[in-house]
């Protein structure tokens, strides 16, 4: 019995067509993690390198010459430390209000029984194409009393046509039965909209909360706008921009650079800024990875 098993037992032989298919496969996948990485691996060698010596050129995956100053220029700064505060105190409030905000607005556009529904969301389509201009806005944001204020920060970002689209477009997979029967229970749209809709959005939503939070974290235009002449409401880009522009300045002197032993260059601190500044979005990138997988089958079935 066990020889005719043995006998009987099917062979699974791979053709040549899948073999040389599977050996492209991989060549493509290691050239574009190379691709990929190379240029992090770049930016953190050139970071930890000493910045007269990046000068020469020929740094590629490790640094030629260690040093520890372009961190040490980057993080001395006496400012830096309440620009780190405001810049998370923004980043968590402002991704919050945003994303119930936004997600609240798409539940509305998205409910076949609002008459206004096509009208609303062209209105915020329009918005995403035709702009007031930066004059107009200023004088906006000074009308409103939000100049010299943290919630400059907060108030004219709350809505996200974009992100509004993306959230609505998740819930119109959402089987509209299950609305419905909670309506039938005595559920209102507030109830509907908290505890039916926000738990069964959980993949979109991480997605957008990683879009809201890294434009938070990496925006600086605004603070230079609004609140430039306020240093209790400086952000981190902002003051590492001011760093990265002093040190510009001073790059046609490598005596000058020599003579204060500051040792570093606008590319050595240019890298180190990339590094600290990228830091808090990988750490937090893997916490959400798991949602972008999920959310891309979610709602894909139609009732």
């Amino acid at each position: 019995m066990e020889r005719q098993e043995k006998r009987h037992a099917p062979h699974y032989k791979m053709s040549f067509g899948s073999i040389l298919f599977d050996v492209i496969k991989w060549l493509i996948l290691i050239v574009f993690v190379i691709v990929t990485l190379y240029p992090v691996v770049n930016t953190l060698a050139v970071s930890f390198n000493d910045g007269l010596d990046t000068i020469k050129g020929g740094i590629y995956l490790l640094p030629r010459k260690f040093s520890m100053q372009n961190y040490l220029t980057v993080l001395r700064k006496d400012s830096l430390r309440i620009a780190t505060m405001v810049t998370i105190a923004r980043t968590v409030i402002g991704t919050i209000t945003q994303l119930f905000v936004t997600a609240m607005l798409a539940y509305i556009v998205s409910r076949k029984e609002f008459v206004l529904r096509k009208f609303l969301t062209i209105i915020y389509v329009l918005t995403m194409y035709v702009n007031a201009g930066l004059i107009p806005g200023y004088l906006l944001i000074k009308n409103l009393g939000l100049l010299n204020s943290f919630w400059v920060y907060i108030v004219p970002g709350m809505v996200s046509a974009f992100n509004m689209i993306v959230i609505r477009t998740f819930m119109n997979g959402i089987p509209d039965s299950l609305a419905e029967s909670a309506e039938v229970d005595g559920a209102g749209h507030m109830r509907i909209f908290m505890q039916i809709m926000l738990p069964l959005c959980k993949p979109v939503l991480a997605t957008v909360a990683l879009f809201i939070a890294v434009g938070q974290w990496n925006s600086w235009f605004d603070a230079m706008l609004y609140n430039s002449f306020n240093e209790n409401l400086t952000t981190l880009q902002y003051e590492l921009m001011k760093l990265l522009s002093s040190v510009s300045s001073q790059s046609g002197n490598v005596d000058a650079l020599k003579n204060t032993g500051s040792m570093v260059t606008p590319m050595s601190v240019r890298a180190a800024t990339t590094i600290v500044t990228a830091i808090p979005i990988v750490c937090l990138y893997p916490f959400l990875q798991r949602y972008f997988v999920s959310g891309l089958t979610i709602g894909g079935v139609k009732e």
